[in-house]
């Protein structure tokens, strides 16, 4: 398993911006084939808010163009999920949040050759 590092979360009224950001501590080789972002309410389940698929990815040449996204409905068009320019770090702009938006998100990277990681969350609240 590889250890995750999220940082960005906070406090900001209805309407306000943040900039989450997920990185894989260490050295590690392979790029991630996977990350999708995770939020969980109180008293709710978590759920997978959006996420950044592409199993071919490699620093050679652009290998973009097989990158596949998803969003939740309840996010699309505010949220927007990016790949880093270092190696394994990923990050989640969040604009226009909304009261909703109040939960613990979680960073998941898929790596090959490792098991699935998970970061440890961090805490966003999103005031009326």
């Amino acid at each position: 398993q590889v250890q995750l590092v999220e940082s960005g979360g906070g406090s900001v009224q209805a309407g306000g911006s943040l900039r989450l950001s997920c990185a894989a501590a260490g050295r590690v080789v392979n790029f991630f084939s996977m990350v999708g972002w995770y939020r969980q309410a109180p008293g709710k389940q978590r759920e997978l808010v959006a996420s950044l698929t592409n199993p071919g990815y490699t620093d050679i040449g652009d290998q973009t163009k097989g990158d596949k996204f998803y969003y939740a409905d309840s996010v699309t068009g505010r949220f927007t999920i990016t790949r880093g320019k270092v190696k394994n770090t990923a990050y989640l702009e969040m604009n226009n949040l909304k009261p909703e938006d109040t939960a613990v998100y979680y960073c998941k990277m898929e790596i090959p050759a490792f098991v699935e990681s998970w970061g440890r969350g961090t805490q966003v609240t999103v005031s009326s």
